[in-house]
């Protein structure tokens, strides 16, 4: 009887130790309490990350956040802390605004990003718009040429494959003019404000 009441007093001497010098979570560490085997914490906010639970501890509470993980499914529990910190930090960051300063700065810079687009996508327009023009203008010139050529009575012939030509160069002036004006520019409105023009 002895020597087995030895034998269970080294094995829980063996358990304790153990227990001992196993390093806690952030969590219990900070909150100074023993961290148990199954601590919510345990998981999501190691002892390597101090800083980590100490800042949502600040923002929302060790209470809090300890409901919250236990009325959220496990598979979905890590998102929900990447969510706490990151709106922790952003909250200690800015007290005021928080998270949602964040979230405006960036609509403003997608709104000023929307607005170089359109003013990218009319000096397009403006440019092939002054290419149709420039290549309608040589177009009407070429045409005038021809049309003198012809008239110095230079014979059938000549005039027969002027016209062809003056034909056949209108007919890829037209297709140009289609291809240049046929933009297919289409700007993603999923979650912005105002809509974009497009062409």
């Amino acid at each position: 009887m002895r020597e087995r009441e030895k034998g269970m007093g080294g094995r829980k001497h063996v358990q304790n130790s153990r227990l001992a010098s196993s390093s806690p979570c952030a969590g219990c560490k900070l909150l100074r309490r023993r961290c148990a085997h199954d601590c919510i914490f345990a998981p999501y906010f190691p002892a390597s990350e101090p800083l980590k639970f100490a800042t949502v501890h600040k923002v929302f509470g060790a209470s809090n956040v300890s409901k919250l993980l236990q009325d959220i499914p496990v598979q979905h529990r890590g998102d929900a802390v990447s969510s706490l910190v990151y709106e922790a930090n952003a909250r200690v960051r800015d007290p005021i605004y928080g998270c949602v300063g964040a979230i405006s700065s960036l609509q403003h810079q997608v709104e000023s990003l929307q607005a170089q687009l359109a003013l990218a996508q009319a000096e397009m327009v403006n440019l092939r718009m002054r290419q149709a023009t420039y290549l309608a203008h040589q177009l009407g010139q070429e045409s005038l040429q021809n049309n003198t050529y012809i008239g110095l009575g230079k014979g059938a012939a000549v005039s027969t494959d002027s016209s062809a030509m003056s034909s056949q160069k209108l007919v890829e002036c037209d297709a140009n003019l289609k291809a240049m004006f046929n933009l297919d520019v289409v700007v993603d409105q999923t979650n912005l404000g105002s809509p974009m023009w497009s062409c």
